[in-house]
């Protein structure tokens, strides 16, 4: 593998495939001098769209054909036995191979995952590989895992999810000491089912920064620099966060607009307005991490636009530089041994 980051790019995922995808990727190339990026999909198609899109550094960018594609409602079981030679298939098959460092697929989650964990295998350590993303709060903004990998998660689950999301911290947000807190439902000891209740006992026994339970506000008050939820809880968690920012800013939308006087008010308030849009702006927080697999890859939302991809392949540039998967590897090597892992 040459020097520099090489990322290979799902280039047919998600719902706007290389429409989107490509200028993404040449934008990527743009903000990152060492980057290189494989598009992986149908050649006679990337190759047009390419074409098309004229941008400096566009020679770090090559084409690897694909005859697949997975598509976004198909069953990741379908996809494992049919489609080996999809763009997804292929772009996790060159982070197998070494080809490339690192896979962003804006398609079906569910095959994503799947197929993920089929061709790149776990760590040693982690049952279950888990999604995670950082999502914003008053202060900066919190990591958090489970995002839907996993729909019902036993404690050791939970544990093996909180040493990953602390890795992460620390290794993205140079965070020494990252603390942790266990979703619940309040903060004190008696609340919470079985399962939250033991993984708190494991947390509490191990060496990681555990501060205790942590209620859904604290999501985006702060207070925590990684939250642990099952992947049912934290998929709920973050799809409301989406609808509600949506719905304010459509609220925000319909006053400033109701007559003339909301209108003159707002282009008063309009840098506000664009600071407090860019602050809740999903699109800068795209790209979830499928931690605990032996390789990074890293899921686009499906309607990503190009700013939001380009984000995704920014996640993925940062977690290679950072050694991610080999430092939570170490990590858990210091568990296992201590037992606190089986």
């Amino acid at each position: 593998m040459s020097a520099g980051v090489t990322i290979a790019l799902d280039a047919m995922g998600g719902d706007f495939g290389p429409d989107v995808i490509v200028p993404a990727a040449v934008r990527a190339i743009g903000q990152h001098p060492d980057l290189s990026i494989i598009l992986v999909g149908n050649e006679d198609i990337l190759r047009h769209s390419l074409e098309h899109t004229q941008a400096p550094g566009s020679d770090r960018i090559t084409i690897h054909h694909a005859s697949q594609k997975v598509e976004m409602d198909e069953l990741p079981q379908h996809a494992m036995r049919n489609k080996k030679d999809s763009s997804m298939r292929v772009a996790i098959n060159l982070v197998k191979d070494g080809t490339a460092h690192a896979c962003v697929s804006a398609g079906n989650t569910g095959a994503l995952m799947a197929t993920a964990r089929f061709v790149l295998k776990m760590l040693p350590g982690i049952d279950r590989p888990a999604i995670c993303t950082a999502l914003p709060n008053l202060e900066s903004h919190t990591w958090m895992l489970d995002l839907g990998a996993n729909v019902d998660s036993a404690a050791e689950n939970l544990l093996q999810f909180a040493v990953m999301g602390s890795v992460l911290s620390e290794a993205v947000d140079s965070n020494r000491n990252p603390s942790i807190g266990l979703l619940n439902i309040g903060e004190e000891d008696i609340k919470g089912n079985e399962q939250v209740k033991e993984a708190a006992q494991l947390l509490s026994n191990s060496n990681l920064n555990y501060t205790g339970y942590a209620e859904g506000d604290n999501i985006f008050k702060g207070g925590y620099d990684v939250i642990v939820c099952d992947g049912f809880v934290g998929n709920v968690s973050l799809k409301t966060a989406e609808g509600i920012a949506e719905m304010i800013a459509q609220f925000v939308r319909q006053e400033f607009s109701r007559n003339i006087l909301t209108r003159l008010a707002a282009l008063i308030a309009m840098p506000v307005l664009k600071a407090f849009r860019r602050r809740i702006d999903p699109r800068r927080y795209n790209g979830a991490s499928l931690l605990g697999l032996k390789g990074i890859v890293i899921k686009s939302h499906g309607r990503a636009d190009v700013l939001s991809f380009s984000n995704a392949i920014k996640v993925a540039t940062i977690q290679v530089r950072e050694s991610v998967p080999e430092r939570i590897s170490d990590r858990l090597h210091h568990y296992l041994d201590q037992g606190q892992i089986q």
